[in-house]
């Protein structure tokens, strides 16, 4: 088998896991998937009863809420009220994947909203975290692959099996990677321009 039949395959490979991720999603149910930190738990971020499995499953309160990813700059614009001037800034600056809390999500379910409202949302730069964001046209979850208080898992051989066991679905992409990611930075930003970090 030459190379190019070897990349013909992995391309196939990687569109039928991002196809059954996607419809997993579509149909209200959560996975495990690689995102451009570590793994994590995702699901269509506007589903309020699929965001709901993923508190049971990480035994998670739901007072503690979670991220979202999104593909693009135009994706963000939707998945907040406002963004300022200073965020696109950070966000082109940015030498590691960086996490900002804006003051107001919107069109997500109402848990992954903190009790003022605010939503972090990273723009992810990962090829297949971006694609199911792409591919499910909207924001997907994206919250650490572990129950709440142990430690996040940076490779899919760390995950705990009741984490593994607990998802519709789990992504086969990079499964085999042992690159470890870090978790991203976290700056929380008001829309007055006020930076603080949180991470």
């Amino acid at each position: 088998m030459n190379p190019t039949d070897t990349q013909h395959i992995s391309q196939r490979y990687e569109a039928d896991d991002l196809q059954q991720a996607v419809a997993v999603m579509q149909r209200g149910g959560i996975i495990l998937y690689p995102t451009d930190t570590v793994w994590g738990i995702g699901c269509d971020a506007t589903n309020p009863e699929a965001v709901e499995k993923i508190f049971r499953l990480k035994k998670r309160a739901e007072a503690k809420s979670m991220l979202v990813l999104v593909e693009s700059e135009a994706a963000l614009e939707r998945t907040v009220a406002n963004v300022p001037d200073v965020a696109w800034q950070l966000i082109e600056a940015a030498v590691h994947p960086i996490t900002i809390i804006y003051d107001k999500g919107v069109g997500v379910a109402p848990a992954l909203l903190a009790k003022d409202g605010s939503l972090g949302v990273r723009i992810t730069s990962e090829p297949f975290s971006a694609a199911l964001c792409r591919r499910l046209r909207r924001p997907v979850v994206s919250t650490s692959a572990n129950v709440s208080g142990q430690p996040a898992p940076a490779l899919f051989r760390q995950i705990a099996p009741e984490i593994i066991e607990g998802v519709d679905y789990v992504v086969r992409f990079r499964r085999n990677d042992n690159t470890a990611p870090s978790p991203s930075n976290i700056i929380k930003l008001s829309d007055s321009g006020v930076v603080k970090v949180i991470r």
